[in-house]
């Protein structure tokens, strides 16, 4: 033994109260390389240790940020640099709406950056064969005894004293760990070239077979092979070899009303009249629609100042004579069909919601146009 190197001394306590004690005296006799192994958290052992405050915070705090910054320039990017959408009018980086993938990446990267550095800085990851692993010590302080290790690195170590130091404080099973001899292993060695070359052809053989055999054979195909029909794929079922069938002509889906002038010019738009009554309700729910979806290129007050910033032709004013002579009709069939560079929106908007429009802009017509009676009260 005399030839090999010391790594520490080491002493069995037998409750929390001896391990709080003894961690309490070794600081007080000037060891700072020591550290106390427990079978499970014992609360107060790092005041008695007077263990310091950990750095890990400030690891945690700078990989959020990171993650944060990163997420926050990414979505940037994406949003409008490389593929700008126009949705609602919204401005190209809508910044709210992305506070929660913000959220979820800073959370994440924390949360698996710290566990790298736990791992790879504190562990000293992948150094899996400590010193204390399969020896006596380790298996009692694993179990049900408690453990102070005093490591031969400390300035004031000496094997003798450090044991009588332990001894004296009600230590028991005191014992010296020796570093068991390293062998090192040639990167460059035949068999250790030819072991990584057979876990690497094993390795790929499995997943090749997994993925590409073991999945297309029973039981392993019932998600595969279901009685179902893929888009845009072949069917004997049918004559013509179609998979995606046409509605029959003149179905109607349930719960759906037709509108009966699509695709006719306004001539056809008689007897069209709006079914809603004017309520506060009905307002602010036309108010609600027009805002997301007119007022992009109609603006907040239908006077044709669209805030597109000219990426589409500015629309005449909700004002002019000819929109504020049409019937509430006219309006609705120009909402269903569309006009001139204007598409239909009748996707977009239920057949209320359309209607609880029409009553708004009458209703900002109205207000632009005040007639001496409307200030006046009568």
């Amino acid at each position: 033994m005399e030839n090999k190197k010391i790594h520490s001394v080491t002493a069995i306590f037998d409750t929390p109260d001896d391990i709080i004690r003894a961690s309490q005296e070794t600081v007080k006799a000037g060891y700072t390389k020591f550290d106390t192994n427990t079978p499970y958290p014992v609360h107060g052992i790092e005041k008695a240790m007077n263990i310091g405050t950990s750095y890990l915070g400030y690891f945690t705090l700078f990989l959020g940020l990171s993650g944060a910054a990163f997420a926050f320039a990414f979505i940037y990017w994406v949003s409008a640099i490389d593929y700008p959408l126009i949705i609602g009018g919204k401005p190209f980086f809508s910044w709210p709406a992305f506070v929660p993938v913000t959220f979820e990446v800073t959370v994440l990267s924390a949360a698996v950056g710290t566990v790298g550095v736990l791992i790879a800085g504190l562990f000293k990851f992948p150094n899996n064969s400590h010193t204390l692993h399969d020896t006596a010590y380790m298996k009692k302080v694993s179990s049900d005894k408690f453990g102070v290790c005093i490591v031969s690195i400390d300035p004031m170590f000496d094997e003798t004293k450090a044991k009588s130091f332990l001894q004296g404080i009600g230590g028991k099973d005191v014992e010296t760990i020796y570093e068991p001899e390293r062998k090192a292993i040639n990167a460059f060695e035949p068999k250790f070239i030819m072991g990584l070359i057979l876990v690497a052809l094993l390795t790929a053989g499995a997943t090749y077979f997994a993925l590409n055999k073991l999945m297309f054979m029973q039981p392993f195909t019932w998600m595969a092979e279901q009685n179902k029909l893929v888009p845009q794929s072949k069917n004997v079922m049918f004559s013509d070899g179609y998979g995606m069938r046409t509605p029959v002509e003149g179905t109607v889906a349930r719960g759906f009303t037709p509108y009966e002038f699509k695709g006719m010019s306004d001539s056809a738009v008689k007897n069209l009249s709006n079914p809603l009554p004017v309520s506060k309700q009905v307002l602010a729910k036309g108010k609600e629609k027009f805002d997301t979806y007119c007022s992009p290129c109609h603006g907040y007050y239908g006077k044709g100042d669209s805030r597109l910033n000219g990426q589409f032709p500015n629309p005449p004013s909700l004002h002019s004579d000819k929109v504020v002579n049409w019937t509430d009709g006219n309006i609705y069939h120009v909402i269903v069909n569309g006009q001139n560079v204007m598409p239909s929106y009748a996707k977009q908007l239920s057949k209320d919601e359309r209607w609880s429009i029409i009553h708004y802009i009458r209703v900002l017509q109205r207000s632009q146009n005040a007639k001496d009676s409307d200030v006046e009260g009568k």
